[in-house]
């Protein structure tokens, strides 16, 4: 009797629910929120917006972790820290000095040098082979040898850069040092006894094959994506081959091309293993009177120092000066993304493709 007055109860309740308003409501939005536009369009958006803030939001932690690990540095050094040099006997004082009275005035002018240098020089001789390399594959190449060319390009990228450093080490170091043994006493001007072939111009090769396939694999993708339209009606003007190239594919690709040499700098202004293994892990600013001897002196590049320097962690002098170093390192890569970002939008301007 119990469980039919329950029932009883049950189904009166239910009745007074007016199920042909709020089932067909409820049903409403379930079928508005799993719906196949919902799912086809606004779900991948959200995700993709959710992850873009979430890479924002890492970017900025790192940049204020960074410079707030690198402040003591910066503080105490002031305008000193990029217009003066003399990092390597400084790192050497600050691990000595005792925590009550730190070492922390600092100069990176040598490791700013030994960056930018390096970085640009490699870059120079990368643009100009991978562009030829990457004209070629496209038009000058079958697709089947192309496709050859591509796999090998593809394939050196993905060598670990330890790789190119012990390369480095067995090849290019032993065959500097064959060629400049005369140059010895040359050195005298920097108290730098002992040179054995690791130095800024060991660095700028091997820094070279290093982002050489960066170039090629970017600047491949950009003449691809040429439309055979634009080259067509070059050829049907009369226009030769190197003339279609130079005039009408190049400038079309010029934006994937920028991108390719924006993306080759940044790798080889952050490398820090490969080049740590042949600069010979000093911070020596050049003298002018030296000339191309410059390039056979040891250097430092920054992302290298903090590699090299990395066993004298523990003092909070050292620790900070090696924030500080990385701190440069992403303002140089802050600097150069705007300026590519600049020069590119200039390019595309006096084109005519933007207003």
């Amino acid at each position: 009797m119990n469980e039919l007055y329950f029932f009883a109860a049950v189904w009166e309740v239910s009745v007074k629910i007016d199920f042909h308003t709020f089932v067909p409501s409820l049903c409403g939005r379930m079928e508005v929120f799993m719906s196949r536009k919902f799912l086809q369009s606004g779900l991948p958006k959200a995700v993709i917006y959710l992850l873009s803030a979430i890479s924002i939001a890492i970017i900025i932690f790192i940049f204020i972790f960074v410079f707030y690990r690198a402040w003591p540095v910066i503080k105490a050094s002031g305008l000193s820290l990029i217009t003066t040099g003399g990092f390597d006997s400084q790192i050497q004082n600050a691990f000595y000095a005792s925590a009550a009275e730190p070492m922390l005035n600092f100069g990176f002018l040598g490791l700013i040098y030994g960056t930018l240098m390096t970085t640009l020089i490699a870059l120079i001789i990368a643009t100009v082979i991978g562009l030829g390399a990457a004209v070629t594959i496209c038009e000058y190449t079958t697709p089947k040898a192309a496709a050859v060319f591509i796999a090998i390009v593809r394939l050196l990228a993905s060598v670990p850069s330890v790789v190119f450093g012990l390369v480095g080490i067995i090849t290019v170091v032993p065959l500097l040092q064959s060629i400049f043994t005369d140059k010895f006493e040359l050195f005298a001007a920097w108290n730098y006894a002992g040179w054995d072939g690791r130095n800024m111009l060991a660095a700028i090769i091997v820094l070279t094959f290093m982002i050489v396939p960066t170039v090629v694999t970017l600047s491949v993708n950009a003449i691809r994506a040429v439309p055979d339209a634009f080259k067509e009606t070059g050829y049907a003007f009369g226009m030769k081959k190197f003339r279609v190239i130079n005039k009408i594919i190049l400038p079309s690709a010029r934006s994937g091309i920028i991108a390719g040499v924006v993306l080759a700098a940044g790798r080889g202004i952050g490398e820090a293993i490969a080049v740590s293994m042949v600069c010979g892990g000093l911070g020596i600013l050049p003298t002018a009177s030296m000339g191309f001897v410059n390039f056979l002196a040891p250097t430092l590049p920054l992302a290298s120092a903090i590699i090299n320097k990395s066993e004298a962690m523990g003092a909070v002098s050292v620790d900070s000066a090696l924030f500080a170093c990385g701190a440069m390192l992403l303002i140089i890569g802050a600097i150069l993304s705007i300026a590519a970002r600049a020069v590119n939008k200039s390019m595309r301007r006096a084109a005519g493709f933007d207003d």
